[in-house]
C-alpha cells in the first residue's frame, strides 16, 4: 500500500526576536591621557615654591628692626622725629646700628657727621653735643711709625705730644722737652704715617697744629683709667 509523505517546510520559522529600544545608554568613563612633561613641570613648580617659603621665612626671622635716616641731616644740625624712620634688614652684628625701640631717643639729639638720605644710623653718628665742644679743637697729629707706643690708640685715650728737637739742633737732655696732652677722638692708620685726632683746649690748637707739622713729635700714652 502506498503510503504519502507530506512534504517538509524548506524554511524553519524564523526566531522571534523582539528589538529592545535604547533608552539613554551611560557612556564609560573617559579616558585620560598622561602627559608626563605637564607632571615633571608641576613638580618643579612645586620644589620651588617650598624653597621660596623657605627663604623668605629665614629672612624674616634673621631680619631686625634698626632706626634709618629719611632725611638728610648736616652735621652739627638737631635730629627731628621727621628725619627718622624704622626699617627691617639683615645687618651684621659687627655694624653698631640703632634698634628700632631707641628711635624716640635719638630725636631732638645732633649729628656728629652727614647723615646721607636711605642710610642705616648707627650709634656713633650721634651725640647730645657736636664735637668737639665748645672752648675744645680736634687737631690732626701725623706720626711716623716708630713715634707711636705698640699698644693701639683708641678714642677716649689721653696722650701727650711730645717734640722732638731735629739732628741739626742742640738737645739738652737736661731740659724737658715741650709737650701738650689731649685726648684721642679718632685714629687713621696710613701706608708710611699714622693721623691721630687729638682734641685739645682752643687756646693749645695752635701750638700743637705747628708742632705736629714739623714732623718731628712722638705721642705717649697715659695712664688708662680702670
Amino acid at each position: 500500500m502506498a503510503t504519502s509523505t507530506r512534504p517538509q517546510s524548506l524554511t524553519e520559522p524564523k526566531a522571534n526576536h523582539t528589538a529592545v529600544p535604547a533608552t539613554g545608554s551611560i557612556p564609560g568613563p573617559p579616558k585620560l591621557r598622561r602627559r608626563p612633561m605637564l607632571i615633571v613641570v608641576s613638580a618643579a613648580m612645586v620644589a620651588v615654591g617650598a624653597l621660596i617659603g623657605a627663604w623668605a621665612w629665614l629672612t624674616t626671622t634673621a631680619s631686625t628692626e634698626v632706626v634709618v635716616v629719611r632725611s638728610a641731616v648736616s652735621r652739627g644740625e638737631v635730629i627731628q622725629a621727621d628725619d627718622l624712620g624704622v626699617a627691617r634688614v639683615n645687618v651684621d652684628p659687627v655694624v653698631k646700628t640703632m634698634p628700632a625701640g631707641e628711635l624716640a631717643t635719638v630725636a631732638g639729639m645732633r649729628a656728629t657727621s652727614d647723615l646721607a638720605a636711605g642710610s642705616l644710623l648707627t650709634t656713633d653718628q650721634v651725640g647730645a653735643d657736636l664735637m668737639p665742644p665748645r672752648g675744645m679743637t680736634i687737631v690732626g697729629i701725623p706720626v711716623e711709625f716708630g713715634m707711636l707706643p705698640a699698644e693701639p690708640l683708641r678714642a677716649g685715650d689721653v696722650v701727650r705730644f711730645v717734640h722732638a728737637p731735629g739732628m741739626q739742633d742742640d738737645t739738652d737732655l737736661s731740659t724737658e722737652p715741650a709737650s701738650l696732652e689731649g685726648t684721642v677722638v679718632r685714629v687713621e692708620v696710613g701706608d708710611t704715617k699714622t693721623v691721630v685726632d687729638v682734641m685739645v683746649p682752643a687756646r693749645e690748637a695752635p701750638r700743637l697744629a705747628a708742632r705736629a707739622n714739623t714732623g718731628r713729635g712722638a705721642l705717649i700714652l697715659e695712664t688708662r683709667e680702670r
